[in-house]
């Protein structure tokens, strides 16, 4: 099944959650969660009590949703979460906070994960001198992101900076000082619903 590509405001109603699938116009009155805050479809308005399968799956969808990933995908990172030490729900967020993607739209270069990853597909970023094309990528401590030469990018007006990210306007490069903590995670994600979930 290839990647999703109707109404990205359906989602985050679906969700009942803000995805911030829709850049700029996600802090507008035009926000279709703003204006429509039911389910889509015929019997939205009729929103039902969840079951605890239904909220651990709802739960599951957001998180993949909000970063934009295949099912496979998303289960191969929970394996791999299974196996790092520490909690794995923080260990599986962190893991999805590392990719490339992630990284450009949390450094506010990228007005949503989408646009990042489609630049990146456009090989229009170097990590560490290298042209890179896959989104998914894991970055580490010290690596350097760069937009190639004639790709003009710059960080979006009122963005507040991440601590484990620095952008050097100057060179034109952005900096990873550290990796991402749980805590670093501004959305709302209840990551222990989908342990469960996977758990079952």
């Amino acid at each position: 099944m290839g990647r999703y590509t109707g109404p990205k405001g359906r989602l985050a109603r679906r969700e009942g959650t803000e995805l911030y699938l829709k850049g700029a116009k996600t802090y507008t009155e035009k926000n279709p969660l703003t204006r429509r805050p039911q389910p889509p479809g015929q019997h939205g308005l009729s929103r039902k009590r969840l079951s605890e399968y239904g909220l651990q799956l709802r739960e599951k969808q957001k998180v993949k949703r909000l970063y934009g990933i295949y099912e496979r995908q998303f289960k191969n990172y929970y394996k791999k979460a299974l196996k790092q030490k520490g909690l794995t729900g923080e260990q599986l967020l962190i893991l999805l906070e590392r990719r490339l993607d992630n990284v450009l739209y949390r450094a506010g270069l990228a007005d949503t994960r989408a646009q990042a990853r489609q630049w990146i597909g456009q090989s229009k970023f170097l990590l560490n001198g290298r042209v890179v094309k896959t989104p998914s990528i894991q970055i580490n401590v010290g690596d350097i992101i760069k937009p190639v030469e004639g790709f003009d990018v710059a960080q979006l007006p009122d963005f507040e900076e991440v601590f484990w990210l620095n952008w050097n306007k100057t060179k034109k490069e952005l900096t990873v000082k550290a990796l991402p903590t749980r805590d670093s995670i501004t959305e709302d994600v209840k990551e222990q619903l989908i342990v469960e979930f996977y758990s079952r």
